[in-house]
C-alpha cells in the first residue's frame, strides 16, 4: 500500500483534496480542546481583579474564539463549513495559568474538533494578546483536543 493511500485528504495521485462527506449520516458531535496561558502569578491578580490596562480580557478573548471556531472552515484549508449549534468556553483562572477550554456542537456529518481547537487557540493568543503590556514572560502551552464525541 502506498504511503499516500492512507491518508484522507489526499487522493491516490498524492493531490490534496477535500474528503467526501455527504453519504455519511448526520449525527450531533461534540469536541472540547484546552490551550493552557502560563503567566506570573502578578498577571492574575491583576486578571482577577479586571484591573488589566486592556480591561474585561476574558469575555473579549471568549468572543474572539467564538468567532474564530465559526470561521474554521475559512482558516484551514479542506475543512468542511460546519453548522455550529452551540460553542461555549470555560475559564479555570489558576494561581500561575488561564486553563481555556472550548466546547462545540454540531449536528453533521463529520467532527468539530478543528472548530474547538481554533476556538481555544484564538482565545489563548486574544489573552496574551491583550495581557503583553504587563507579563513578558508568558507563554502558550498544551493546545490540545481534550474529547470528541459522536452520538
Amino acid at each position: 500500500m502506498n504511503v499516500r493511500n492512507k491518508f484522507s485528504h489526499l487522493d491516490e495521485d498524492g493531490a490534496a483534496r477535500m474528503v467526501n462527506v455527504g453519504a455519511k449520516p448526520l449525527q450531533h458531535r461534540q469536541a472540547i480542546a484546552l490551550a493552557t496561558l502560563i503567566c506570573q502569578p502578578a498577571t492574575i491578580r491583576a486578571l482577577r481583579r479586571n484591573a488589566l490596562p486592556k480591561g474585561d480580557v476574558l469575555t473579549v478573548a471568549q468572543i474572539a474564539g467564538i468567532q474564530a471556531a465559526k470561521r474554521t472552515a475559512e482558516l484551514i484549508p479542506l475543512c468542511h463549513d460546519l453548522p455550529c449549534c452551540h460553542i461555549g468556553f470555560r475559564f479555570r483562572v489558576k494561581r500561575d495559568r488561564v486553563e481555556l477550554q472550548c466546547a462545540v456542537e454540531t449536528t453533521a456529518q463529520t467532527g468539530v474538533e478543528m472548530e474547538a481547537l481554533i476556538g481555544a487557540s484564538i482565545a489563548a493568543l486574544t489573552l496574551y494578546d491583550m495581557c503583553k503590556a504587563v507579563d513578558k514572560t508568558m507563554r502558550i502551552d498544551g493546545v490540545r483536543l481534550l474529547q470528541k464525541i459522536k452520538r
